[in-house]
């Protein structure tokens, strides 16, 4: 096959992280952490890498996606970085853009807009966010777009329009980014065909799916370093309000009864689990599954070390994985 034709089936890989705060850390370390990580993320050859916006959650530190971004672009050369995503009822739409036209202005070719109507937050922190979930999503993305224009009053934003996405999980939103014309990211559910029935509602527009990976040398070590994520998981089914991930060995602990290790297993069934031959043969799948054209890797880990391990293994799996 030609080198041309090779890269052009090749699949995208990026990298979100919601700058988890460990059990013994802080969010000041965590947030530290996700630049390292995004230094790496650009030496690995990620294609992007984006935070997202989440308030009054004490195991995520990441709550300023504009804030991020600009630290993340100011210690990386290539990688594209942005917002996945910016939660648009709770801003006013012409901040939004003069963030982020900024943003592109200082580093052209490289930004990206995430745009979601998730709350992010408890109803009690959403009240103290500025709340514009009457008014039609739809509605709001079109007021940030037109900000972006050459005379636009937004005169940061004024040509500089960065690269604006769509982020949802349904047919309706998928629609909405069809309509307009804008790429569309969306995330692995419980049901995987919810999430391939959202990609198929957006024809003709760039795709993205987020999906939570856990890689490691081999399967059994991978397990081992799901340990954390899936003892919280567990724990929250039953109403623990537990919000930070505890370390492996609590984890591990948690986990020792075979039904209990069973269950955390079921609840995380989405997450992507494995050695390398695991993890690119279940990428492949979803990628032929839903006929994707981006994936985005995600993924809360109790060890930065064990971070940075998986997202190096993700970027030798990545070589390997074609379009449908």
């Amino acid at each position: 096959m030609p080198d041309g034709a090779r890269r052009a089936a090749t699949v995208a890989v990026s990298v979100l992280d919601l700058s988890p705060v460990p059990a013994a850390g802080t969010p000041a370390e965590a947030l530290r952490a996700t630049v390292d990580l995004a230094v790496l993320a650009d030496r690995l050859g990620y294609h992007r890498y984006w935070t997202a916006e989440n308030h009054g959650k004490h195991g995520v530190a990441a709550g300023a996606p504009a804030v991020i971004a600009a630290a993340l672009a100011g210690r990386t050369g290539r990688l594209r970085v942005g917002a996945g995503g910016v939660l648009l009822p709770h801003h006013a739409p012409l901040v939004v853009a003069e963030q982020f036209g900024t943003l592109e202005a200082l580093y052209p070719g490289r930004i990206d807009l995430g745009l979601g109507r998730a709350a992010g937050a408890s109803p009690r922190i959403a009240a103290h966010l500025r709340s514009d979930h009457d008014r039609p999503f739809a509605e709001q993305v079109q007021e940030v777009l037109g900000w972006f224009g050459d005379t636009s009053p937004a005169v940061p934003a004024a040509g500089n329009r960065p690269e604006i996405w769509l982020l949802g999980s349904s047919a309706t939103s998928a629609g909405i980014a069809a309509e307009l014309g804008l790429p569309y990211a969306t995330r692995v559910a419980n049901d995987l065909d919810a999430a391939g029935t959202a990609l198929a509602a957006a024809p003709g527009v760039p795709t993205l799916l987020e999906v939570p990976v856990l890689a490691a040398p081999t399967d059994a070590e991978a397990d081992r370093v799901a340990a954390p994520v899936r003892a919280r998981t567990l724990w929250r089914s039953r109403g623990e309000r537990r919000t930070r991930l505890p370390d492996r060995e609590t984890a591990l602990a948690a986990l020792a009864d075979p039904a209990e290790r069973a269950q955390a297993q079921r609840l995380t069934a989405r997450h992507v689990v494995g050695g390398p031959e695991t993890v690119r043969t279940r990428l492949q799948e979803l990628i032929d599954r839903t006929g994707v054209g981006e994936l985005m890797v995600s993924g809360l880990f109790g060890d930065r070390g064990d971070r940075c391990r998986s997202h190096e293994i993700v970027a030798d799996v990545a070589r390997e994985l074609r379009a449908r």
